[in-house]
């Protein structure tokens, strides 16, 4: 099992699960973490086998396998709560979830999108980013809320869009940023105390105005108006 002791996580995943693996490896350097489960809506997600081949539990709740979203979200959230987390990761998630799902896990569940939030929501972002001609791209990660991708923004991490750049080059560009944005900000969770309350996120008490930024030394740092 990746186990550091400390924080407790589920992880849910829909496909490769490379967040995962870049906090299972991680764990296994020194962060203070456990990774108690990895739940996934689909059988086949490579990231299953990641966290096999790693001694974390497995769990499968296929989507497909229920008459609607009120039934899977229920199906989801027992399976969960068997595991006692503290902080629920959608790490490449692509299930939408319901509002009684979302409710009972405010507050402690995270969602990675690959956008500077509120910018692009939904999907499809690298290509929107292109095509907008924005002059930098970069991910988010924020509370879980009712909204699609929506909720406060925890931390973010940016990057430069290069004149050559396609949807693929940004992509691949901006996946390891995503990795070492996801290990810094459960670290954060992991070390200081990260609420919401009404809308506003506070670390140690203190309102956070606004998202926590990465440096390049994979830190999350305050910005000058901070």
């Amino acid at each position: 099992m990746a186990s550091r002791g400390g924080l407790r996580l589920v992880v849910l995943i829909s496909g490769r699960g490379s967040n995962l693996g870049a906090l299972i490896t991680a764990c296994e350097a020194g962060l203070a973490i456990e990774i108690a489960a990895a739940i996934s809506n689909r059988p086949g997600a490579a990231g299953l086998q990641t966290a096999q081949q790693h001694g974390i539990a497995c769990e499968v709740i296929d989507h497909q396998d229920y008459p609607g979203r009120e039934a899977f979200d229920a199906a989801l959230l027992a399976c969960i709560e068997a595991y006692q987390p503290r902080l629920v990761v959608l790490a490449g998630f692509m299930r939408i979830l319901g509002k009684s799902i979302v409710q009972h896990l405010a507050g402690r569940s995270i969602n990675i999108h690959p956008s500077l939030l509120p910018a692009y929501t939904g999907f499809n972002t690298h290509e929107r980013v292109l095509a907008a001609g924005d002059p930098e791209h970069g991910a988010s990660i924020h509370f879980v809320s009712d909204e699609l991708d929506g909720g406060p923004v925890i931390s973010q991490v940016r990057m430069p869009v290069l004149a050559q750049d396609t949807a693929e080059t940004l992509a691949a560009r901006l996946l390891p940023l995503e990795h070492r944005l996801m290990v810094a900000t459960v670290e954060l969770f992991s070390e200081h105390s990260v609420e919401m309350r009404d809308d506003v996120i506070h670390v140690d008490k203190k309102p956070l105005p606004t998202p926590l930024v990465l440096d390049a030394d994979g830190r999350l740092c305050r910005t000058a108006d901070q």
